[in-house]
């Protein structure tokens, strides 16, 4: 069995890196990344950079991706922009991708990863909440992907990859919201993979696992006191890592799939089918929020 390659678990680069895929396999290629200034995000933002690949890395923060982009470009020598968007306003996303396309003159790649999560009964949720998240995972990876299609895709092709979850394969305790929302983002890659395959689109899910380092492993996995019980029982017997999924995400942008649309990626381990749902236990905690 193959080891884990390394990973730093802050959002920080690598302090080396062993190419497994061609180090050039991205070469002058262009992505743009929503939520690429921490976790998932940042690190694929990094191992598309280390593959010749110039990023713009977007979120509601312009500080958090400014910080970001300093490291990613000391580290791999690559231009990377940062921008402050939200993906819940056309608008924003717009000139966002405006701005990308003065600074490159083009998008190749690109990955939805904004997204929304915390613990929360569904019936203690506030209407706000669910509809908070649904708006930032799903509605958010729709305007993100109708704005670049518009602007460049319809006329040039590019690749989409949308980081979903598998909260939805069984049904989760405490994850209603964001069970559904990946679920339809899942259906949404289907959809546009078959509207937009004519375009020389190809649109793809990658759905991670429990992942070391992420704020959602931080948040999500510290109130589940079966955490370490189910990840030792699942079939490779241990979290995976950013790096991990970043290689999935290279993959799929790469010509290595040039043949490959409308399909999720599943990169856990095998944990979602061995897990246990110990939904009882879960949904009898009050100490998780409530609102948003």
């Amino acid at each position: 069995m193959s080891p884990p390659p390394p990973d730093v678990d802050t959002d920080d680069c690598l302090p080396s890196y062993n190419y497994l895929f061609c180090p050039d396999i991205l070469r002058e290629k262009v992505a743009f990344i929503t939520g690429g200034g921490s976790g998932i995000g940042f690190r694929i933002a990094e191992i598309f950079m280390r593959h010749g690949c110039h990023v713009v890395i977007a979120s509601r923060s312009q500080q958090r991706v400014s910080d970001a982009a300093k490291k990613l470009i000391t580290a791999t020598g690559q231009q990377c922009l940062p921008l402050s968007l939200d993906v819940r306003q056309p608008q924003s996303i717009t000139a966002a991708v405006d701005n990308a396309l003065k600074k490159f003159g083009k998008i190749d790649i690109l990955i939805n990863g904004a997204a929304g999560n915390f613990l929360c009964a569904a019936s203690n949720m506030s209407f706000n909440a669910y509809k908070t998240v649904i708006d930032i995972d799903t509605v958010g990876t729709f305007n993100v992907s109708k704005v670049v299609f518009e602007k460049y895709f319809r006329d040039h092709g590019g690749v989409i990859i949308n980081i979903t979850a598998t909260l939805d394969y069984r049904g989760q305790a405490l994850q209603v919201h964001a069970g559904t929302a990946k679920a339809a983002v899942d259906a949404m890659t289907r959809h546009l993979a078959v509207e937009w395959g004519h375009n020389n689109i190809r649109v793809n899910s990658l759905a991670p696992g429990p992942i070391s380092g992420t704020e959602g492993m931080n948040r999500l996995g510290s109130h589940n006191p079966n955490m370490e019980r189910s990840i030792l029982a699942s079939p490779l017997q241990r979290m995976g890592n950013k790096t991990e999924i970043a290689h999935g995400a290279l993959y799929l942008a790469s010509p290595l799939a040039s043949y490959v649309t409308g399909t999720i990626l599943v990169v856990d381990g095998g944990h979602w089918m061995t897990s246990a749902n110990d939904y009882m236990k879960l949904i009898r905690n009050k100490s998780f929020p409530s609102k948003l």
